[in-house]
């Protein structure tokens, strides 16, 4: 049915202030306890609330013998008290002579613990002299009278309605109210547990105006008051808990109440009194095991059932039970249709469509689109300079502007996965280095050639999409999937770190500068040699008066030891570098801080990127050096100056390259289709959340006319980067808002839209005239960018983790679910492999067989499937995703298993199937039991 509703407990205490009685709130609980510190006037931290098992079977002593109302009609609280005191005279529970008060008692005012010290009011201090007579005439009053004498408001104050505190407290939430407290007049305790039909603010009972569905009230004769604070704190403890909340709201009498503390009792875990100090409060946990979860937790046979798992890439989530295989669902399910991947790609993604736009509308966008938007101009500026260099300015970083504006914004607005970003990749760019230096030794030209490959790749990427052909990204499994993302993440912060190592070659440090022999530094122009002199008006200069370049113009030499001089760029550069890279990590990390209110650190953190870059291009100016700046193209025109924006398709080629140009094209074709699907393959891991669907298919589909569109106009080609695209997704990660007070918030998914991505592209187009503005940009800023790219794309690879595992003692290491399941050794080797193949891929790809990059992830495949001759399916399982049809293969046996369990009915030793229990020996020997509704048996 429907969800329960949040449930917010009160629990208040009876005070005697002399002969005034109060109800005092003394705890709360939204999902864990808070106390009122009595001492300090204020709430505790929230914690995890620390019952006594004494006190849970004396609050199951007290649903038995005390008064349960369930779905009474409540309208105001002095009825209901009418109407519990009523039902224990009813049933004998006490005499009629009580009725009134009990009923005084119940209806004192309540103080609630606001922010303000409780010092009381003069309205308060005229009642207490008046309250010794309340009290003696409402014994003797009638009961007509006695309700005239409540205490209670019937409408929420103005502080209960101003309490900040209803910020953390879901919509649609009701309130459960706990009263206890000793009175003198008892002489055995009065319990009572109401449940209303419907949720009613009963004025001022509950501190924050959240209507009340559940009331417990015990009251008891004197002495026994720590006694029944815990039963209070047990019974709200209790209303907080998922599974008994619910019991709560579905219990149609006392005895599923009482089943209900049984199932929370059979889950309770108790800590020994000698080995643990009761005072202190438990830190809230990081991660809370959702109700479902705990459910399974002893029943054996659901462990089978938490295997199938939604959406992309396997793996294992850190709180299940065993590995959920790598699925990618109906995804990327062969159709057998013509285009009927396609198809189902455009008919998953159209009603989002809508929404891709509008929830693009948020504060947290704007900082991703400047985090993505400084990535994508360096990377367009960095690989435009390097195709000038290798196409002789056939492309340069105009072309790389305009291309990645161009592909971008299309892809952005039609892609299956809008989160993705178009960039240009390194195997592309070595592609078009060899191009260009073979059209160049067989005088074909460039341009032309280019266009008809790329024609011939966008109808083979199209051929691809028709029929279907990214089913085979289903045999990509995490093996191959890391090693490609951690090589794409290392050559990422390998570059940045080269580039930077680049400027120290380029502006040396001037160690050998002393600043003792100042005096001796002096640099000067020197004539040249006047035989040498062959214009006339040189000999009138004035040598002397020159700058340095002036004097190597006119032919003139410089002596001197501070020739050479620079100032320190290189050291500036580096501050810079590392300056940006480091604020950023800490800036990142500022949402775990002390400091500040949770949406202050979260736009802090957000921003992170943005306020490092602004810090330091500040710190630049200030400082005023000549650090290398971001140099962008200002005009419109192509880089070189002797073609125009559109290649011509015929007439400079012989009639037999159009039809050769097919495998080239082939190549590129294997290149875009692995490198784009396994990016998407990364982006659409399961870990990320995303709701909407991915849709390779037609992914390819748009990169394919794209390649053909920027061939007809001479511009770069453009595929899935990985390293931005995770950067992107990271920037747009969104975590759960009201949360309770103590809990951490929740990563909920990823804010997935079109517009960061079509704003970053717009941007990048429109660069082209911001160039006065991104002149003042240092280049090492940029390049601390995208060293910050690389290590944060490291960060959520398990790959990563198990490899720094290598350095730690066996009693430090974190507590990964699948060191619990596979022995060490076995996990090293895994990684010792995987770390082999990188190598290996790093070696090729400095070399010229980079171009075979795709290949080599084909490789990658090859060497997964070879694991599985090492590894038993079971340790696969944890580290990493099995085979498609291995799966089926279990499925099949399994069936058959089933049916001859039922002929057998015997214990026996089989293969890996789902619900095995595996022991660890020294040979993992896996031995199952059959198991028969729960019970394991043997």
């Amino acid at each position: 049915g429907m969800p329960t509703p949040t449930l917010f407990t009160e629990m208040d205490t009876l005070q005697h202030d002399g002969e005034e009685l109060e109800w005092r709130e003394s705890a709360r609980w939204v999902k864990f306890e808070e106390k009122v510190e009595e001492g300090g006037e204020r709430w505790s931290k929230p914690h995890v609330s620390t019952l006594s098992l004494h006190s849970l079977f004396e609050l199951r002593t007290c649903l038995q013998t005390g008064v349960v109302l369930l779905d009474l009609e409540g309208y105001s609280l002095p009825q209901i008290v009418d109407d519990i005191i009523e039902r224990q005279i009813e049933e004998g529970m006490i005499g009629p002579e009580l009725r009134d008060k009990i009923s005084f008692v119940l209806l004192r005012k309540h103080r609630h613990q606001t922010k303000k010290p409780i010092h009381r009011s003069l309205a308060d201090m005229g009642k207490g002299s008046s309250g010794y007579f309340s009290l003696c005439f409402c014994c003797v009053a009638g009961h007509a009278q006695s309700r005239s004498m409540n205490d209670i408001a019937d409408t929420p104050s103005t502080d209960q309605l101003k309490n900040k505190f209803m910020k953390k407290i879901p919509r649609d939430a009701e309130a459960s109210n706990v009263l206890v407290g000793e009175v003198d007049f008892l002489d055995k305790p009065f319990v009572a547990f109401v449940r209303l039909a419907q949720a009613t603010t009963l004025g001022g009972l509950t501190e924050v105006p959240v209507p009340t569905r559940f009331l417990f009230v015990l009251l008891g004769p004197h002495g026994k008051a720590k006694s029944y604070n815990e039963i209070g704190r047990a019974i709200a403890t209790l209303m907080v808990d998922d599974l008994f909340s619910d019991v709560a709201y579905k219990a149609r009498d006392r005895e599923d109440l009482i089943a209900g503390i049984d199932e929370f009792l059979d889950e309770v875990i108790v800590l020994p009194p000698g080995e643990w100090d009761p005072k202190i409060r438990i830190e809230p946990p990081k991660k809370v095991l959702s109700a479902d979860k705990r459910k399974s937790v002893f029943s054996l046979n659901e462990l089978g059932q938490m295997n199938g798992s939604v959406g992309g890439g396997g793996g294992v989530s850190e709180d299940e039970e065993m590995p959920v295989p790598h699925e990618l669902g109906e995804e990327l399910a062969y159709t057998g249709r013509f285009c009927g991947g396609l198809f189902l790609d455009i008919k998953r993604k159209l009603p989002w469509y809508p929404s891709d736009f509008y929830e693009g509308f948020h504060i947290q966008s704007i900082s991703a689109v400047l985090f993505i938007y400084l990535g994508c101009i360096t990377n367009a500026i960095t690989f435009g300079g390097l195709l000038g260099d290798a196409t002789d300015n056939y492309q340069g970083v105009m072309e790389s502007f305009l291309g990645t504006a161009l592909a971008g914004t299309v892809f952005c607005l039609f892609g299956g996965q809008p989160l993705i970003i178009l960039s240009s990749t390194g195997p592309i760019l070595i592609f078009e280095k060899l191009l260009y230096e073979f059209s160049k030794s067989n005088s074909i030209d460039y341009m032309e050639l280019r266009l008809w490959i790329g024609m011939h790749a966008c109808a083979q990427c199209l051929f691809l999409v028709a029929t279907d052909a990214s089913y085979i990204i289903k045999y990509m499994t995490r093996f191959t999937e890391e090693g490609f993302s951690s090589l794409i993440s290392f050559i990422f912060i390998s570059d940045a770190i080269k580039k930077m190592v680049g400027s120290f070659k380029y502006y040396p440090i001037n160690t050998e500068f002393n600043p003792d022999y100042v005096t001796a530094y002096k640099c000067e122009c020197v004539a040249p040699d006047p035989s040498e002199v062959w214009t006339m008006n040189i000999t009138a200069l004035d040598w002397t008066q020159l700058s340095k370049k002036e004097c190597v113009k006119y032919g003139g030499s410089l002596v001197g030891k501070s020739c050479k001089y620079v100032p320190d760029l290189a050291l500036m550069s580096f501050i810079l570098f590392f300056g940006t890279y480091s604020m950023t990590v800490s800036l990142k990390k500022f949402k775990f801080s002390r400091y500040f209110p949770t949406k202050l650190r979260k736009l802090i953190s957000d921003f992170s990127i943005f306020m490092s870059i602004m810090t330091f291009v500040g710190l630049d100016m200030l400082i005023g050096l000549k650090t290398p700046k971001l140099i962008v193209p200002t005009e419109f025109k192509p880089t070189r100056p002797d073609r125009g924006w559109i290649v011509m398709p015929f007439g400079k080629n012989p009639w037999w390259v159009y039809v050769a140009s097919f495998v080239p094209a082939l190549l590129v074709t294997i290149l875009i289709f692995m490198d784009q699907q396994i990016s998407a393959v990364i982006v659409n891991r399961k870990e990320n959340k995303l709701k909407k669907g991915c849709g390779y298919h037609l992914d390819l589909f748009w990169v394919g006319l794209l390649m053909a569109a920027c061939s007809f106009i001479g511009l770069p080609w453009y595929v899935a980067a990985t390293v931005i695209s995770i950067a992107h997704i990271d920037s747009l990660k969104m975590e759960s808002e009201s949360s309770a007070p103590g809990e951490q918030p929740q990563f909920l998914g990823v804010r997935e839209q079109r517009m960061t991505g079509i704003l970053v592209f717009v941007l990048t187009g429109v660069s082209i005239f911001l160039a006065p503005v991104l002149q003042f940009i240092p280049m090492p800023v940029l390049y601390g960018v995208f060293l910050y790219m690389g290590v944060a794309s490291l960060g959520g690879i398990q790959f990563w983790d198990r490899t720094k595992l290598f350095l730690m003692p066996a009693k430090h290491q974190p507590d990964f679910t699948y060191l619990r399941h596979v022995p060490l050794r076995r996990v090293h080797l895994f990684t010792l492999l995987q770390i082999v193949c990188l190598a290996v891929l790093w070696i090729l790809k400095s070399t010229f067989l980079a171009i075979i990059f795709p290949v080599m992830i084909l490789g990658l495949m090859l060497v997964r499937k070879m694991l599985d001759m090492v590894f038993s399916q079971h340790d696969l399982a944890w580290l990493d995703d099995l085979l498609p049809e291995k799966e089926k293969k279990k499925k099949d046996d399994e069936k058959k298993n089933s049916s001859s369990k039922k002929d057998k009915k015997k214990g026996r030793v089989g293969d890996d199937s789902e619900d095995d229990t595996y022991l660890h020996t020294e040979n993992p020997i896996s031995i199952q039991y059959p198991i028969y509704n729960g019970k394991i048996s043997t």
